[in-house]
């Protein structure tokens, strides 16, 4: 059994970042620039917003991070994207979501311009993805191509059951796991909570992706011997003994299902810290994208 340790690759991909950030400077232009915007004071976003400017100083980007009150309206909200749209020394940004109630998140996304989204939720980039156009790939299922990639995991004639469906991981993975291409040419069976008899399905996979947000969702039971799998699930569980009060935990019964799986992610470690490498490497994909429209 071999750890996918998204910590280790995530590490690498910022040092390869940041020896083209070098060559950027010593040639004398302009530095990768991110920024991005978070609204209300929600406690999982700011700290993960938080590492994302980390992130972009460890690798020598320049970052920004626009903080909005919970009571920002949709239209002020709208006024602040349309203002880094125009922007031209910001090469992309991201606007955190959740968002609050009043903010129609749909209408948000379709404000951002899709040259700038780097997160790769507008329609537009996520359109091209699935026409095997280049595009920003959404951060998360990057950063599981990259993981799959760089430790050779097979995919060709595979089967691959995606568990969860949303815009950010499930369909998005759908698509790319069954793309004529390495990481990739899987057979793809999406499955999500109507889905009747998961445990026959999942029993039946040879690559395992599951983006449910239910902790230790997926048992030993339910997986074949060899399997690969992928745990994008990231919950907080109480936990009285920890000094925060909680535990981070995934979809992944991760004791008992590493005993029979040949390739694994944990949980934390596995593929959150590869969405932040991600995110910085579609921003230096973006100023590259600027120069040349330049």
């Amino acid at each position: 059994m071999t750890i996918l340790d998204g910590k280790k690759i995530s590490n690498q991909i910022k040092d390869e970042i940041a020896e083209e950030v070098k060559k950027i400077i010593d040639d004398g232009e302009k530095v990768p620039h991110l920024a991005a915007v978070i609204v209300g004071n929600d406690g999982a976003s700011l700290t993960y917003v938080g590492s994302k400017v980390r992130a972009c100083e460890r690798v020598g980007f320049e970052s920004t991070m626009v903080r909005m009150s919970n009571t920002t309206s949709e239209v002020e909200l709208l006024d602040k994207i349309e203002e880094l749209n125009e922007d031209d020394n910001i090469d992309g940004f991201i606007v955190q979501l959740p968002l609050p109630p009043q903010i129609n998140t749909q209408k948000v996304l379709l404000a951002v311009d899709p040259d700038k989204d780097v997160d790769g939720f507008h329609p537009m980039n996520f359109g091209k993805m699935a026409l095997d156009m280049s595009t920003f790939i959404p951060a998360t299922p990057f950063g599981i191509l990259e993981l799959i990639e760089r430790y050779g995991v097979e995919t060709q004639g595979k089967h691959t059951v995606v568990i969860g469906r949303s815009h950010i991981v499930g369909r998005p993975m759908s698509i790319l796991m069954g793309r004529k291409a390495f990481p990739g040419n899987s057979t793809v069976t999406v499955t999500h909570s109507r889905t009747k008899n998961i445990e026959e399905i999942t029993r039946q996979a040879d690559i395992i992706i599951s983006a449910l947000g239910v902790p230790n969702f997926l048992k030993a039971d339910m997986v074949k011997d060899d399997v690969v799998i992928i745990d994008v699930g990231i919950t907080r569980v109480p936990d009285e003994t920890r000094e925060r009060g909680y535990r981070i935990t995934g979809d992944v019964d991760f004791e008992n299902v590493s005993k029979k799986a040949s390739f694994i992610t944990p949980v934390p470690g596995g593929v959150g810290p590869m969405t932040i490498a991600m995110l910085l490497k579609n921003t230096l994909l973006a100023r590259e994208r600027h120069l040349r429209q330049a």
